[in-house]
């Protein structure tokens, strides 16, 4: 049988995957993202939308399987606003570990979740891979997520620090898929000053640990900003070109890591 005409799991016929397999398992990529508020200028589905395009720049010419995605995430801060879906961290994890433990039990064994939700999604998903690492001790799952695999290339860009729907996001929409960015309905509300509390992972600082916004903090944040923490009037597409290319390496970088480690 001849090499599968696609990388997408969705797209295989069985025996294609079987073939696959039977050549030596490629690495699979599990796009993760989440269906929330993202201000009055970004779609709903941007962060899965990254993490979709960031699959889809790496499995071109790269031994890899991708997964159908999860659009859903932890997202009950953003709840205040329609249209935003949140599921319980304890369903996501259990559902993402099936997913794993489903493709293990065909024969893949290397997994990389590749995380647009930033820091909200990034719990539960580090408590999938520990799971899958304690009960399928065959398998490897490494998590990559843009706000840690960036942190070389943000100071170069200007970008100001992490923040939801800011120039990052919207600077990265802007080159990956500009026909849903809506930059005339661009607000910018930059985070205030919180002493002790800083979410970014550049920030050195001392700080506490991030935790979603609680309702009634989020009800009138939203009320103030428009679901946007940042400046995304300070996007362009040739920053987002520049920030994607650099997330795009990484993640070959890991996916060769990851291939290369088989066996140790």
């Amino acid at each position: 049988m001849s090499e599968p005409k696609s990388c997408w799991l969705s797209e295989l016929t069985w025996e294609e995957v079987d073939q696959l397999l039977a050549d030596g398992p490629p690495v699979v990529l599990l796009p993760v993202g989440s269906t929330e508020q993202h201000g009055p200028h970004l779609p709903l589905g941007t962060d899965t939308y990254v993490a979709l395009d960031l699959v889809t720049a790496v499995a071109a010419g790269t031994r890899v399987v991708v997964a159908p995605p999860l659009w859903y995430g932890l997202s009950p801060h953003h709840m205040v606003l329609p249209g935003s879906i949140t599921v319980r961290p304890e369903v996501l994890l259990e559902l993402a570990y099936d997913i794993v433990a489903s493709l293990a039990a065909h024969g893949f064994d290397q997994f990389i979740m590749v995380n647009g939700h930033r820091i909200a999604n990034l719990p539960w998903l580090q408590l999938v891979a520990e799971r899958v690492h304690r009960e399928l001790p065959e398998c490897r799952v490494v998590i990559f997520d843009p706000a840690y695999m960036s942190k070389e290339i943000a100071a170069e860009l200007a970008f100001g620090p992490v923040g939801h729907a800011e120039e990052i996001e919207t600077s990265h929409l802007l080159a990956a898929r500009p026909e849903l960015v809506r930059m005339e309905r661009a607000v910018d509300h930059p985070a205030p000053h919180r002493p002790l509390y800083h979410v970014d992972p550049r920030q050195e600082q001392d700080t506490l640990c991030y935790v979603p916004t609680p309702p009634t903090a989020a009800r009138r944040q939203a009320h103030q900003t428009r679901g946007v923490t940042g400046r995304p009037t300070l996007a362009t597409a040739e920053k987002g070109r520049r920030y994607r290319e650099h997330l795009v390496r990484r993640l070959l970088q890991v996916i060769e890591q990851l291939s290369s480690s088989r066996g140790r």
